[in-house]
């Protein structure tokens, strides 16, 4: 007889669940945090700019309120503990996705996500405690340095393919509801359980539009071998307010990211964590 109890999740050490809950928490504010800055652009309310709406930008945003270092540590303490919640779930298979290609490359995914996470939270620790950190754009940093190897221009078109690819299974994973199955696990109401899953199709949607246009931005770059087209959350902002209908665009996105940042909250407070 197989062993059933693979496929059975046990309960986590409390830690483990405070990690994902905390680092859900963490995730939703910024992502709300970029979604309202995003908005507030794209029809000039208070003098805000694209610019500001990328994560570094978000992050001053933060520090330039009462207790702003406090807070943006706190921010940071919470990306963290996302990354590391990540990092788990990738070594320990705690989604039981198995050892095969499709799962292996679902668990490679965790392990990128918590690369990318614990690269903001040491950002945001970095400009918490008074050490920049804004200064540069990071992706423009990474095209250039790849411009410089052999073969450069196709290292650089990779990513952006691999880029582009990326947000295109964003937008299916919203428009297929492939999350549905996780919502459903927790046992919701169905007033709730419906809020959940369109906040969801919703973030997952724009998010993978934010991505999809960053990998357009990788490979103008590659085509043209000029780092200075590549750019990351804020460079997208920019393209799409500068397209037709640009404000109606950006801030329509801008609403989808707001509610990936709800959608966060609402995993944070009703997902299973499982080891």
């Amino acid at each position: 007889m197989a062993d059933i109890s693979y496929h059975v999740p046990s309960a986590p050490p409390e830690w483990v669940k405070t990690f994902a809950k905390v680092g859900l928490t963490a995730k939703g504010v910024v992502y709300c945090l970029v979604g309202i800055i995003a908005f507030m652009a794209a029809f000039e309310f208070g003098g805000k700019s694209t610019q500001e709406a990328g994560k570094s930008g978000v992050f001053q945003v933060i520090l330039e309120q009462p207790f702003g270092k406090w807070l943006l540590g706190l921010v940071a303490l919470g990306l963290l503990c996302y990354a590391i919640w990540r990092f788990i779930q990738a070594a320990q298979d705690t989604e039981r996705e198995g050892s095969d290609a499709k799962g292996g490359a679902k668990r490679l995914r965790y392990a990128f996500s918590g690369i990318i996470y614990g690269g903001l939270a040491f950002l945001a620790a970095k400009m918490a405690l008074g050490n920049g950190g804004g200064g540069g754009d990071s992706r423009q940093s990474l095209v250039r340095e790849l411009l410089q190897q052999p073969f450069g221009q196709w290292l650089v078109g990779i990513l952006a393919v691999a880029t582009v690819l990326i947000g295109l299974y964003q937008i299916y994973y919203g428009l297929s509801e492939k999350y549905r199955k996780k919502v459903r696990s927790a046992g919701l109401k169905s007033d709730i359980e419906s809020k959940m899953i369109k906040a969801g199709k919703l973030g997952y949607i724009a998010r993978g539009v934010v991505w999809a246009v960053i990998g357009y931005l990788f490979l103008k770059a590659a085509l043209q071998s000029d780092p200075q087209q590549a750019g990351g959350s804020s460079s997208a902002f920019a393209f799409l307010e500068q397209s037709s209908y640009g404000s109606f665009v950006l801030g329509a996105v801008a609403v989808g990211l707001i509610c990936y940042g709800v959608f966060m909250f609402m995993r944070a407070k009703y997902q299973p964590i499982y080891t």
